[in-house]
């Protein structure tokens, strides 16, 4: 086991930027798809190092940003429910729903818990047998097994007062409503690696062939992201469109066996809402028939709630790569962390945050009539 200080060594960041300087020949478009990847990006500023035919675009991978308002809107009502302990990770609470956020309901009385497991919330279910305990299951496919183990556990110990509000989805049915998207510039994908250390990559190629465009699987230290850019640029040079594994320390092809054991007993794949974005086909997991007693959407009859984006938060265009975070009006201005407008400006791996936190502010505002999409 390396050294974290080791993927962050500056002569060997120094020495893949002078390859990429070496390689590069015309301008490239690369999208790093995980929030992660974007927080290292912005936070050693790599964007800024590297030469200026090579662009990043940042993309939807970020699990919270990308939580559609209504699924937000529906935690709120069974939040506020009288019974109800509503159990979440940290990073939800201050997402804005329609008119308040989770901090919000509890501050007036709702029982919301941060919690740093489903397990912990299985278990807050078995100490309070009288109250219904729900868990927020969100997430990309790197959050979906334990959450999936979650439920499992709760009906081999027969925990029936214990449900999930799942709103998880998938990668690469984003990257392909990405590149079907008319708007597209991306040329190159950084794909998440832990996404593909539970996954595997048997999903990659045929996107890879079908758009032309390499995917290379890359870690999230500075040099794992700059080794991506490396490999990425060294296809597009060559006229490639492969998939590379990069992140070979903790990715392997065929992913993670047992994880995906549990995923295909637990989950089965729907459309799914993706906030800003709108719904992509196949893009999402639900509870398969097995386990559909602990559905908390069922279970509340929370279904129906339907809500509209506010239209002036343009975190859509951010998570779609057409616009950057300081290019809008609102941002760190009417929209700061104290005051977002949407999930990417309070979101750990939210591009917005990213933004604020590492004081990129200076990239002049785009109006809205001169955005990408209308």
């Amino acid at each position: 086991m390396k050294y974290l200080e080791d993927f962050q060594n500056p002569e060997l960041a120094r020495g893949l930027l002078a390859d990429i300087r070496a390689t590069v020949t015309r301008p490239w478009a690369l999208m790093e798809v995980c929030g992660g990847q974007t927080h290292t990006i912005i936070r050693h500023g790599i964007d800024q190092l590297l030469p200026k035919e090579v662009e990043l675009i940042h993309g939807p991978g970020c699990p919270v940003c990308v939580t559609p308002l209504e699924v937000i809107d529906r935690a709120l009502a069974i939040a506020a429910r009288p019974g109800v302990v509503f159990c979440s990770f940290g990073d939800m609470l201050r997402v804005p729903g329609t008119d308040r956020d989770l901090f919000r309901v509890r501050g007036e009385g709702g029982d919301v818990r941060v919690v740093y497991s489903p397990l912990d919330a299985l278990r807050i279910a078995r100490e309070n047998p009288d109250r219904e305990v729900v868990f927020f299951g969100i997430g990309f496919e790197t959050t979906a097994p334990p959450n999936a183990m979650a439920v499992v556990q709760a009906k081999k110990q027969g925990v029936r007062n214990f449900s999930m509000l799942v709103s998880h989805v998938r990668v690469p049915p984003a990257i392909e409503a990405i590149m079907n998207s008319p708007d597209c510039r991306v040329q190159g994908f950084l794909a998440a690696g832990h996404v593909c250390s539970v996954m595997g990559t048997a999903e990659y190629p045929a996107l890879a062939e079908r758009h032309r465009v390499p995917i290379v699987v890359t870690g999230f230290e500075p040099l794992d992201i700059l080794e991506g850019i490396r490999c990425t640029v060294k296809q597009l040079e060559r006229g490639e469109h492969t998939v590379e594994n990069a992140y070979a320390r903790a990715v392997r092809p065929e992913g993670n066996p047992a994880a995906l054991a549990v995923l295909e007993d637990v989950f089965e794949v729907t459309d799914r809402s993706w906030r800003g974005i709108g719904v992509i086909p196949r893009s999402g997991w639900q509870l398969s028939p097995r386990y559909r007693e602990f559905d908390a959407e069922h279970r509340f009859d929370v279904a129906g709630i339907r809500t509209r984006e506010p239209e002036q938060c343009r975190a859509g265009e951010v998570l779609q790569g057409l616009l950057k975070p300081d290019q809008c009006e609102a941002f760190g201005t009417t929209c700061t962390p104290r005051t977002p407008l949407g999930a990417t400006m309070v979101s750990s791996e939210g591009a917005c945050a990213a933004y604020y936190l590492y004081r990129r502010l200076s990239t002049p505002a785009v109006p809205r009539e001169a955005s990408p999409v209308g």
